[in-house]
C-alpha cells in the first residue's frame, strides 16, 4: 500500500496479485477466528474463573491456536481458486491499493456470480457466526460482571474486556459492510475507505490496546520518554 501511494501506482503480475489476495484474505479470516478464541478465553476467565485452568489445558490451547489458522487458510484457498479460474481479458488497472476481491471481480470478463455468491456464503461462518458468538459471550460476561459485589472487581473485569470489544466492533463492523453485502452495490471509493479501517486502523489499535495497558510496557515507555526529554 505504501509503495502504491509513494509511486502513485505500481505494477504487479497476475500470479503475485493472486498470492497477495490469498495471504491477505487468509490472514483476515484467521484473525476473525482468533478474536473469537480471545472472547472465549475472556468468558472462561470471568464466568468460570475457578475452572479456567482445568478447562484451558495445553491441548485446548494448541487447538485454539492451530485451528483458526488452518480453517482460515483452507476457506480462503477455495475462493482464491475460483478467482484464479476467471478470465481477465479487458482492462488491467486495479482501482484499489491492494488486490482485494471486489476490484478483481470488476476486472474479470467472466460471469462472477458464482464467486460472489460463494464469498457471501463463506462470510456467514467466517464473519457472521463468530461475531454472534463474541456478542453472546460478552452478554454473558456483562451479566457476570454485574454480579460482582466489589466495585474494584467490576472495574478490573470491565477493563479486561473493553479493549477487546472495541477492536471487535471496529474489525467486524467493517468486514460485514465490505464482504457480507453484495459486492457490486458499493462504489470503489467506499470500499477503499472501509478497507482502510480493518487494514490500517485495527493494526494501529492493537499495540495501543494490548501493549500500552500493560504496566511493564507503560513503565518502559515512561522511562524511555523521560530519558529522551532530558537529553
Amino acid at each position: 500500500m505504501l509503495s502504491v501511494i509513494i509511486r502513485e501506482g505500481d505494477t504487479i503480475s497476475f500470479t503475485a496479485c493472486m498470492m497477495q489476495f490469498y495471504i491477505f484474505s487468509a490472514s483476515t479470516n484467521s484473525e476473525c477466528f482468533m478474536l473469537t478464541v480471545m472472547s472465549y478465553d475472556r468468558y472462561l476467565a470471568i464466568c468460570n474463573p475457578l475452572r479456567y485452568i482445568s478447562i484451558m489445558d495445553l491441548q485446548l490451547q494448541l487447538n485454539l491456536v492451530c485451528w483458526p489458522w488452518l480453517i482460515g487458510f483452507l476457506i480462503t484457498l477455495i475462493i482464491t481458486v475460483l478467482v484464479y479460474k476467471l478470465h481477465f481479458c479487458g482492462p488491467n488497472v486495479i482501482d484499489h491499493f491492494f488486490c482485494d476481491l471486489s476490484p478483481l471481480l470488476e476486472l474479470s470478463c467472466s460471469d462472477t456470480s458464482v464467486v460472489e455468491t460463494q464469498a457471501v456464503l463463506f462470510s456467514v461462518p467466517v464473519i457472521l457466526i463468530p461475531f454472534i458468538f463474541i456478542m453472546t459471550t460478552y452478554i454473558l460476561i456483562s451479566f457476570a460482571i454485574s454480579r460482582i459485589s466489589s466495585a474494584v472487581g467490576r472495574k478490573k473485569a470491565f477493563s479486561i474486556c473493553s479493549s477487546h470489544l472495541v477492536l471487535v466492533c471496529t474489525y467486524y463492523g467493517t468486514l460485514i459492510s465490505v464482504y457480507l453485502f453484495p459486492l457490486r452495490d458499493k462504489s470503489t471509493n467506499v470500499s477503499k475507505v472501509t478497507s482502510l479501517l480493518y487494514i490500517i486502523v485495527t493494526p494501529l489499535l492493537n499495540p495501543i490496546i494490548y501493549c500500552l495497558r500493560n504496566k511493564e510496557i507503560q513503565a518502559a515507555l515512561h522511562k524511555y520518554l523521560g530519558t529522551y526529554l532530558k537529553s
